[in-house]
């Protein structure tokens, strides 16, 4: 069974949340624009990554990946612990950090690979 990625991403004026399986995960890495990947499970789901979204609009795409349910994926980046954010543009890590992390902060650091 294809494990699945929940993502989300701005269109629009809306948020937008959609499923893929984990064989897209290198096309959502390889943009020219910058991807924001949040690792996160239920209990530290805080919605900061919709401010980001609104905030960042088309120039870059944010992703929520649950870890419970895409452990090859956690384990392959060797995700510790909850939330880890990593920023990817043209499929190279440009940033990347554990713990929790203010909107301000995530949207200047996403500003800064556009």
């Amino acid at each position: 069974m294809k494990k699945r990625i929940t993502s989300y991403f701005l269109r629009g004026n809306s948020f937008l949340y959609f499923n893929t399986y984990m064989a897209k995960f290198g096309e959502f890495i390889k943009s020219s624009s910058p991807t924001l990947l949040d690792f996160y499970n239920a209990k530290n789901d805080d919605g900061v990554l919709q401010s980001v979204a609104t905030a960042i609009g088309k120039k870059g795409k944010v992703i929520k990946i649950d870890t419970e349910k895409n452990n090859q994926l956690v384990k392959a980046l060797r995700i510790k612990g909850t939330p880890t954010y990593i920023i990817y543009k043209d499929s190279e890590i440009k940033w990347r950090q554990s713990g929790k992390q203010e909107a301000d902060k995530l949207v200047s650091l996403m500003e800064q690979f556009v």
